[in-house]
């Protein structure tokens, strides 16, 4: 799954973002979600997240338990 649909992202999940600084390399950096920060159901770059160690960026993956 991709992280573009708000109802697939949950607290608790562990999830691969690209921060901000990340966007020209595509690093992705894993960790579980805290907070879901857009609000809108769909976003074409993925969702907006904090993760629990406070780091914010956008999904582009869900790790498959």
């Amino acid at each position: 799954m991709d992280g573009q649909n708000r109802k697939d992202i949950y607290p608790g999940l562990e999830v691969g973002i690209i921060l901000k600084k990340d966007q020209r390399s595509g690093n992705i950096t894993y960790g579980i979600v805290k907070d879901l920060l857009t609000s809108s159901t769909f976003h074409s770059r993925g969702i907006k997240v904090r993760l629990e160690d406070g780091q914010v960026g956008r999904v582009a993956e869900i790790v498959a338990d």
